[in-house]
């Protein structure tokens, strides 16, 4: 048969060991270095996420603290006026709880979304390129 006859792959077969290893040693270190790439990337979105967790966490806490201080005697003082002081006190002190709560609770779904810190697509890709290795060996060895 002739080499025009033979798809892409067929005119491996032509090239020696050494050209076929040089081939693939420079595919390799392409693959290589996307592969870098592409989980710098990924890792870098992560942090992003985990860093907008941890500042609404933060958020959540300071909100928590300020309006803690600041409202706290006003609105204690408005109930006073239909209610005894203690009782009043406790309740503006669970409405603040259940607001930090939820708060806290957001910021901790945020993190919790950004782990695990593996580059998931990058291993993914990386597996996907051994098995392209593995059949281009094959098929150059044949």
């Amino acid at each position: 048969m002739s080499s025009e006859a033979h798809p892409p792959d067929g005119d491996l077969r032509e090239h020696s060991i050494g050209e076929l290893v040089k081939d693939l040693a420079s595919e390799t270190s392409t693959l290589v270095r996307q592969e870098i790439d592409l989980a710098k990337a990924e890792m870098t979105e992560r942090g992003k996420r985990a860093g907008k967790g941890a500042g609404m966490l933060a958020a959540g806490a300071v909100v928590a603290l300020l309006a803690l201080g600041a409202l706290t005697a006003c609105v204690i003082a408005a109930l006073d006026l239909a209610m005894a002081t203690w009782l009043a006190a406790l309740i503006v002190t669970v409405i603040y709880g259940v607001i930090a709560g939820v708060l806290a609770m957001t910021g901790r779904k945020q993190i919790r979304e950004a782990a695990p810190p593996v580059p998931e697509q990058t291993i993914e890709s990386v597996k996907e390129d051994v098995q392209w290795a593995k059949t281009r060996t094959r098929s150059a060895t044949k």
